[in-house]
């Protein structure tokens, strides 16, 4: 799974990994930096810019990292008189407070966890994103890692959008001009990034907001970090494409057995009308067992024709010009396919999966214009090209401590979205089986066209109705979400800093330039960058991502993201900007390629010494006084926690009888989820929800939404007499006590006693009771929050799903793993060597 053969240099101890990796109405929300910062933008194809803040300490093993004074004079420190004064020092000492872990136990605070802010000036502050810091120290050299993480979240606000004819750029380094940039005078500007000094074109000087001259640095493009330009055609090698929509179903007898056919089917249906675009919008339909299926849907006909290719060896399109159709155009024609394809199939005895011809031919049909291919499958494809066989041992993967096969099984799947991304084609998978379906092999196609993978295991629309509320839920938002199509993103970063390493979903078309030939506000990445040069003098450093798209109404358009950050003179200033979440989910973009490129155990190991290592150093190298016990800054309290809760994860849990497409499919979500998303999947929020109360409640559109405390992730917090819910990110876990209080169970759950609670129960009831309102708008609230649908389990005493729930108790221990307090005492006894 790498792009690059980048490595990431780490110390002793750690494994070398290697590795490779945003869209809508732009705003901010949190973005984290690894080594540095998390930016926050709401909505947007945004990029979660973490960036690591040089580390400037001396120490017997290291020299001192500084940024390099900039050619010709001071740098981007002279933008403003009070940058001068900017440093990463903590504002509130309590981030540098020392703390013993194993003497206080009940460290998780009730709140999730926000990350520090580096002390900028009040001007700057307006300006820059806001943002979190992040670092992760290493024993022996003291480096930071360091990193960006994008992440696309929906924003309500709306960012500027510049008309011009005139985009003004670094005629040197082609940084777009922000509010980082010096105007030495009217007519001359010096760079933030390569520090060289541009003319001010003539046309810049007037400013169309105030309708004033001579004003330059009171443009839009100088007043905000996030901005928005139409792009001129000098930006365009062709025409804006449409927006293009292909479906690639499949109709064997195992994907009309689950049901899931009728629900796409009506999902399209409903949402027909809200599919993003304009009157140039195009649809088409291929279904595919042992052979091909086209549908003409050309306008004229009196009812979509089907065409049927059975030679899968040699794939060719029976009709191009009328397979793909104008939506508008031919609307009733598409609505009637819809109505008819689930009736279609009802009675077919087809086994065979002929994917890979299928999606051969589906490039076929995209390869002219780009767009989007959506593709849904039920199986383990077992005929023609890409055919593959099942790699799946129970007996193997439940005692080895290295689990095999997870690597592709073909470079098929790979060498095909690779073509689809030279195509500006992305594939987005659907993957609806209750058996195994190599995901590691299937995955690839989505990873390098920078699609997604949606996972719904054991689907089957009688006896996994959450499965199939999910699968609706995610359906409606992928269908009638934002999108950008044929993108491309560059990151620049101030001279000194340079980017080795992406993690995400996305093809690595040149050093710094990501091919993205759909972006979507759903999806992250990360991005590992390195010091090339010492920081001397240097006060602030700046990043900007820059992405150029075609928006689903076709107009082509850039969307910038400048921030700036201060340089670190101390390792206590170090540590207390140090985003402990921030670090993990970048350890555990890291981890994921060490697993694929070398073996799970390498991956844990390095883990494990990164908490090993991150606390030896803030012992020798930050606490002033030393004393007994295993320490720690109260910013990086909760580290080794992460740490043990990321051994515990799916993705690397060992022991445990973890299906290799479970496994898999947590990888990717750990590459791909932003950071919000994927902390839940690493560790849960717990709450304890049978005595909810509007005491401290939030009031969101009328409605009072309870906010009970974040709990510790052990049973020693659960009670026989309560009701707690877990929130897992992609679904979430009701767990009812043995005897928990009768007046929950009949106002919320609407039975008279524990024994009458259902089995297989996965919605609340709608009652008129106090109770359930306040219930059901906390679970409401926490599902709004996130793009995807988590499913609802609620679970007794005897369900089946009581042991996944009692698995993801991390501080306890497992049948393979420690207990957070024994992790604690390894980690302190490989710290004492």
């Amino acid at each position: 799974m790498r792009l690059h053969d980048q490595t990431f240099g780490l110390e002793k101890g750690y494994p070398r990994c290697s590795s490779s990796s945003s869209f809508e109405k732009p705003g901010y929300e949190h973005i984290r930096v690894f080594g540095g910062v998390y930016m926050d933008l709401r909505n947007r194809v945004i990029v979660n810019i973490r960036i690591l803040k040089g580390l400037l300490a001396a120490c017997k093993r290291t020299d001192c990292f500084t940024l390099p004074q900039p050619p010709g004079g001071p740098g981007p420190a002279q933008l403003s008189p009070s940058m001068a004064a900017m440093s990463l020092q903590s504002n509130t000492p309590e981030a540098l407070r020392v703390v013993n872990l194993l003497q206080e136990r009940n460290l998780l605070p009730p709140s999730p966890v926000s990350a520090p802010t580096p002390c900028l000036p009040q001007d700057l502050q307006k300006l820059n994103f806001s943002i979190e810091n992040a670092v992760r120290i290493k024993k022996t050299s003291l480096l930071l890692s360091k990193g960006l993480f994008c992440s696309l979240v929906s924003s309500m606000q709306q960012l500027p959008v510049v008309t011009s004819s005139t985009i003004v750029r670094c005629r040197s380094c082609r940084t777009y001009i922000n509010p980082f940039v010096s105007f030495l005078d009217q007519r001359r500007w010096k760079c933030n990034l390569c520090y060289r000094v541009n003319d001010v074109p003539e046309e810049f000087m007037y400013n169309p907001v105030s309708r004033s001259y001579g004003e330059p640095h009171k443009r839009p493009e100088v007043q905000n970090a996030t901005i928005e330009f139409i792009a001129p055609s000098e930006y365009m090698l062709r025409p804006p494409q449409p927006a293009v929509y292909l479906f690639v179903l499949d109709v064997s007898h195992n994907a009309v057995e689950t049901g899931f056919l009728s629900v796409f089917c009506q999902s399209v249906l409903d949402n027909i009308d809200a599919l993003p675009g304009d009157s140039r919008t195009k649809v088409g339909f291929i279904t595919f067992d042992s052979t091909i299926h086209f549908y003409n849907l050309q306008e004229g006909l009196s009812q979509p024709q089907m065409l049927i290719v059975s030679d899968i060896e040699d794939i060719f399109l029976p009709t191009p010009d009328s397979l793909l159709v104008n939506l508008n155009e031919c609307k009733e024609l598409v609505q009637d396919l819809l109505k008819s394809l689930p009736s279609l199939f009802e009675k077919t005895m087809e086994t065979q999966s002929a994917l890979g011809s299928a999606l051969q031919a589906a490039f076929k049909l995209l390869s002219p214009t780009g767009g989007r291919m959506s593709v849904f499958q039920t199986q383990l494809p077992n005929l023609g090209v890409g055919a593959l066989q099942s790699r799946e041992d129970p007996n193997q993967r439940a005692s080895s401590k290295d689990i095999q096969h997870l690597s592709p099984a073909t470079d098929f799947y790979k060498k095909l979205a690779l073509d689809c991304s030279g195509q500006q084609v992305a594939v987005d998978l659907f993957l609806l089986s209750a058996q195994y379906c190599d995901m590691a092999s299937l995955g690839c196609i989505s990873r390098y066209s920078a699609g997604s993978v949606y996972y719904y295991p054991s689907y089957h629309h009688r006896h996994n109705p959450a499965q199939v509320e999910r699968f609706q839920k995610d359906l409606k938002r992928y269908l009638t979400r934002k999108i950008g199509f044929e993108a491309v993103m560059r990151i620049r970063c101030t001279k000194g800093l340079s980017i080795h390493t992406f993690h995400g979903n996305f093809f690595v078309r040149s050093t710094d330039l990501l091919s993205l030939p759909n972006v979507n506000p759903d999806a992250g990445f990360a991005v590992q960058m390195s010091i090339e040069e010492n920081l001397d003098d240097m006060q602030v450093v700046s990043f900007q991502a820059a992405l150029l798209y075609t928006s689903s109404k076709g107009e082509r358009r850039i969307r910038v993201h400048t921030l700036c950050l201060p340089v670190a003179n101390s390792v206590s200033d170090i540590f207390a900007g140090a985003d402990v979440q921030a670090i993990t989910g970048l350890l555990a973009c890291m981890a994921v390629d060490r697993s694929v490129t070398a073996s799970l155990s390498d991956a844990r190991d390095a883990m494990i010494n990164a908490s090993i290592d991150s606390l030896s150093s803030y012992r020798q190298f930050a606490l002033t006084i030393q004393q007994p016990g295993l320490l720690a800054p109260t910013c990086l309290r909760l580290f080794p926690l992460y740490i043990l809760a990321l051994l515990k994860q799916k993705a690397f849990r060992t022991g445990t009888s973890t299906r290799l497409d479970e496994r898999m499919f947590a990888m990717y979500q750990l590459k791909y989820q932003p950071l919000a998303f994927a902390m839940l999947m690493i560790h849960p929020a717990l709450y304890r929800v049978d005595d909810l109360t509007d005491e401290g409640a939030l009031n969101i559109n009328e409605r009072t939404i309870p906010q009970p405390a974040i709990l510790q992730l052990s049973v020693e917090k659960l009670s026989r007499e309560g009701a707690f819910l877990m929130d897992a990110g992609t679904v979430m876990y009701l767990w009812i006590g043995r005897n928990c209080h009768p007046n929950f169970l009949t106002q919320v759950l609407g039975v008279p006693n524990y024994a009458a609670l259902p089995d297989n129960l996965y919605l609340l009831p709608e009652l008129d009771t106090a109770e359930s309102q306040r219930t059901r708008a906390f679970i409401g609230w926490l599902r709004d929050q996130r793009p995807f649908f988590p499913s609802l389990h609620i679970i007794r005493d005897e369900s089946q799903l009581k042991p996944v729930f009692m698995q993801s108790m991390i501080e306890d221990r497992t049948e393979s793993a420690l207990s957070y307090y024994e992790f604690l005492l390894h980690v302190q006894q490989q710290i004492s060597k």
